[in-house]
């Protein structure tokens, strides 16, 4: 089933949507990206970063997030983002700096940083006790 609200990645149509969901920091960066002209890079910088806030990537037409909609799961990430605000635009700042960097040309180098446990204890498979 196709939701009407569901586009490949994360839409910039959405953002306004997301404005009012955290404090002053968030809404003064949601503003910013939309009063961007179209394709700026503050513009492409929020888009990165709802893409891998949201795992938009890993999203596919039969999906539970694509069958409820890109709003609905925009404003659940944002929600449920247990940062601060300044982590969020610190998150922000990393992206513009890495679609910046790609249209320079110059070559990203991808560090992944481990994402934190929910429990707060973490076990890797293999990991010893």
């Amino acid at each position: 089933m196709y939701h009407s609200d569901t586009e490949i990645l994360f839409p910039m149509r959405v953002a306004p949507a997301l404005r009012d969901l955290r404090g002053w920091r968030w809404r003064r960066l949601v503003d910013r990206s939309v009063q961007a002209p179209e394709a700026a890079l503050d513009q492409l910088a929020f888009t990165l970063l709802m893409i891998r806030l949201a795992g938009c990537l890993t999203c596919h037409p039969d999906s539970y997030r694509a069958l409820r909609g890109c709003t609905t799961c925009a404003t659940q990430v944002i929600r449920r983002f247990r940062g601060e605000d300044e982590e969020l635009v610190a998150q922000f700042q990393r992206a513009k700096s890495d679609v910046s960097l790609f249209l320079s040309g110059e070559r990203i180098v991808m560090v992944r940083t481990p994402e934190p446990a929910i429990s707060g204890h973490r076990h890797d498979v293999g990991d010893a006790e």
